[in-house]
């Protein structure tokens, strides 16, 4: 198995009957970019990715952010394989942080972010008994009724809230999948209606690490994806006491975490 998928268990339903097995999961973890700086080093950037071919990841990104030259050399550790220095420019790179160009996503970074986040995140509370798998595998097809741009484009990804009897709340378009989440949030913010308690976010997107975080932010307690999750989304969504259910799709989808809120044979 290479560094790029790790064996996860899940709760697989297959004709709404429930089966443990392990699944293949895309590992996401964060890569810290920092900046020697005389003596020091500063974080320049934190990027989510698959491990492996780091150097030819961060060398196309400084590239696209205009910093290759800027860098002289970059290095790496053993003892940190989630952290690569730049060396060079300190001036310069400083001067790339400090404007913020630089955000690559969640601004996460090291062994404790998961603990951050349930700290701040609201309480996700469902005291709506458990799902049927029937009604799970509706959803994503209620969400696609709600997709004009996609129909139209095929470019957008979308996110909506659901009630526990299925019944969409609200649904919003974006070619950034993190930005649909992100108008759904803002949509129950401005209604005075955070935390989403009793609700379900689907998305037609996978299921990454910020999908998570932004649900567990808002204090949604069961996530639905079309796609896969990740291996830090899994985790996190454990951690956090989500339920993060993906796959869904063709009378079929996973249980990564959270399996008590769905019902099973």
């Amino acid at each position: 198995m290479s560094d790029a998928t790790a064996a996860y268990p899940v709760q697989a339903y297959r004709d709404e009957a429930a089966v443990q097995q392990n699944d293949l999961l895309a590992v996401e973890e964060p890569l810290e970019l920092r900046f020697a700086d005389g003596d020091e080093s500063h974080t320049l950037s934190v990027m989510l990715r698959t491990p492996g071919h780091d150097t030819e990841l961060v060398t196309g990104w400084l590239s696209a952010e205009r910093l290759s030259d800027a860098v002289e050399r970059l290095e790496g550790s053993p003892d940190t394989p989630n952290v690569v220095t730049l060396h060079g420019d300190a001036q310069r790179l400083r001067g790339a942080a400090r404007a913020g160009l630089t955000s690559a996503a969640c601004g996460v970074c090291g062994a404790g972010s998961i603990e951050r986040l349930s700290v701040q995140a609201e309480a996700a509370i469902w005291t709506a008994g458990a799902l049927s798998p029937a009604l799970i595998l509706a959803l994503p097809e209620r969400l696609s009724a709600a997709q004009p741009g996609f129909s139209a484009t095929g470019g957008l990804h979308a996110a909506g809230v659901f009630t526990p009897r299925g019944e969409l709340r609200c649904a919003f378009e974006d070619v950034g999948r993190h930005n649909a989440v992100d108008k759904v949030v803002g949509w129950a913010a401005l209604r005075g209606g955070l935390p989403l308690s009793n609700s379900i976010l689907v998305t037609s997107s996978r299921a990454g690490f910020e999908i998570v975080q932004k649900a567990a932010l808002a204090g949604i307690p069961i996530v639905v994806t079309v796609g896969a999750a990740s291996s830090l989304a899994a985790d996190t969504a454990g951690a956090l006491g989500l339920t993060l259910v993906g796959f869904v799709r063709s009378g079929r989808f996973n249980v990564y975490a959270g399996a008590e809120r769905v019902a099973g044979k």
